[in-house]
């Protein structure tokens, strides 16, 4: 007897297995670019081909964190460097533009080069645009590299933006080194690439010569970039952390504390908003209500609900609360932990349980519960929404935003050509039954 399998589910096992025909390592790529059958409107890419190119650049003259001579009591005499950055930058390519696609990196481990195959093509040429395109700076967690996020680097190029994502120096996988680097240098490395873009956008030179809009910047951050980020939308840390003989013993973060005249100079006014994945810092008394008045800048955070590194509610969530002089809205993805929305789908080659490490390569990149590129997915069709509302001033941005707090709470109610009834709250762009285990949450100044 031959079983026939309801309408409905036969629906659900199509998507079932489109999803695990899209998964990461199939056809043994590491695909970056990803759109479930179940992907929201926003995630899709846009209208433009996407190049791809690698700068070096170099901050002279930069402090040695790594190298400081603790022993020495009085810290006269700070170690000096030239800091080198590698940045990978996406941005819309020409229609006839041509390249390759797949992009080589390195695993968490430090050792397993890998490639990873997107949309973007290497030193392609780049769209003629009448205009200067906005700019995104990406800044990685600790550790990870300039690739973690590169799904919703190459994404956001597709939409015409140029996007910078950095390799932080002694925090990317084959760099790495002491936390007290990370502290210090984050925030200066955020600027410097700012600065220096914006130098470069001025040279005749530069293969984006007065292409770029660097006078309209977002910064995204995940993790450690996000604590960066967090930062230079001009939150000062509290005298506990800038004084800690735990976080970076010189007292060197005291430039960073709430009232000093350096972190008074922040935000930057170039930046116009910053997007921060599941900041670090505010579980360990980093910042307080006063330190954070500071931020004038709209955030967007994103979080998981059970995030065991940077915390939730004493974490991302208190952070989100006390942010009170700006209007900043926080998206949840309820029971993820802390890779929530922001790394690339786990390379095929991390599957593996690594001796030295002390765990399996591909839990840097995953969730016990989510799917990271539906996880992806849902970043990218917010991150376009938040982006386009405050960089670009798209007002039907607004609309993908203004949704009821509970994903679960929303109502799908259509009639049979497509037109929302009065009852219908569904969350606009996600189809139905769609938006599930989701949270969006908006708090005005003041509040």
């Amino acid at each position: 007897m031959k079983y026939v399998y309801p309408p409905r589910l036969c629906a659900l096992m199509t998507v079932f297995s489109l999803s695990l025909g899209m998964s990461t390592g199939v056809n043994g790529q590491n695909r970056i670019d990803t759109q479930r059958p179940d992907a929201p409107e926003l995630a899709a890419y846009g209208e433009h081909k996407v190049g791809v190119r690698t700068l070096e650049l170099v901050n002279p003259n930069q402090i040695d964190v790594v190298n400081i001579d603790t022993t020495n009591p009085d810290f006269s005499s700070l170690p000096k460097y030239d800091r080198p950055l590698t940045v990978e930058l996406w941005y819309p390519a020409a229609e006839d533009a041509k390249g390759s696609q797949v992009q080589t990196t390195y695993l968490r481990d430090g050792k397993t080069e890998i490639e990873v195959v997107g949309k973007a093509m290497r030193d392609a040429a780049p769209v003629q645009s009448s205009e200067p395109l906005p700019f995104v700076i990406i800044s990685h967690g600790y550790p990870g590299n300039r690739y973690l996020l590169s799904h919703l680097g190459e994404n956001l190029a597709s939409k015409g933006y140029v996007v910078a994502s950095i390799d932080h120096t002694d925090s990317t996988y084959r760099t790495l080194g002491a936390f007290k680097s990370t502290l210090i240098n984050r925030p200066l490395d955020q600027g410097f690439v700012l600065d220096e873009i914006e130098r470069l956008n001025k040279t005749s030179d530069f293969f984006l010569h007065h292409g770029v809009d660097t006078q309209n910047t977002a910064i995204i951050g995940y993790s450690m970039g996000g604590y960066g980020a967090v930062i230079m939308s001009g939150a000062g840390i509290t005298q506990q952390a800038a004084e800690s003989k735990n976080m970076v013993p010189s007292g060197l973060l005291a430039m960073y504390q709430e009232g000093s005249t350096s972190q008074a100079k922040r935000p930057d006014s170039r930046i116009k908003t910053v997007i921060a994945f599941a900041p670090w810092g505010m579980n360990y008394q980093v910042w307080n209500e006063q330190g954070l008045d500071d931020i004038n800048v709209p955030m967007l955070f994103v979080a998981g609900s059970v995030d065991d590194v940077s915390g939730y509610e004493n974490g991302v969530r208190a952070l989100w609360q006390n942010a009170k002089n700006t209007e900043r809205a926080l998206l949840t993805y309820e029971n993820a932990n802390h890779s929530a929305g922001a790394p690339m789908p786990a390379p095929e080659e991390s599957f593996y349980y690594n001796e030295e490490l002390g765990f399996n390569v591909s839990t840097h990149y995953t969730d016990a519960v989510w799917a990271s590129s539906r996880m992806n997915n849902i970043a990218q069709h917010f991150t376009t929404a938040w982006l386009g509302k405050y960089l670009k001033k798209n007002a039907d941005m607004h609309d993908y935003l203004d949704l009821v707090p509970s994903s679960n709470d929303g109502k799908w109610a259509k009639d049979k050509n497509g037109e929302k009834k009065p009852e219908h709250t569904h969350w606009k762009g996600f189809e139905n039954r769609t938006a599930k285990g989701l949270k969006f949450e908006w708090l005005a100044p003041q509040q």
